[in-house]
């Protein structure tokens, strides 16, 4: 199993584009129906500083994740508009109240 926490900061007049371009690339995860994955955004107070965590079953899937176009362009419009770059944490489960991949 795969944990990959990504915590960044984007200039204020690009939040809600962001947001969006989010938005687009999760519906697209939805779409592929990968068991593997398991993904979720969160934005804070700011407004302008989101944390992404991806749980990946194995390889394959975060793989999966990589290769989306919308994930791409998301990732490439993003990079261009930060105030903060990327900070990265690959983590450990220690435990969980439910099954992450059952």
């Amino acid at each position: 199993m795969k944990i990959v926490k990504v915590t960044y900061t984007v200039k204020a007049e690009f939040a809600k584009k962001n947001q969006e371009n989010v938005n687009e690339f999760i519906t697209d995860l939805r779409n592929i129906k990968d068991s593997g994955i398991r993904y979720s955004s969160y934005l804070a107070e700011d407004g302008k500083t989101f944390t992404h965590i991806s749980i990946h079953k194995n390889e394959a899937a975060q793989q999966n994740l990589f290769n989306l176009e919308s994930f791409k362009s998301f990732q490439k419009e993003r990079d261009q508009r930060l105030e903060i770059e990327p900070h990265i944490d690959f983590l450990e489960l220690v435990s969980s109240s439910f099954d992450i991949f059952n």
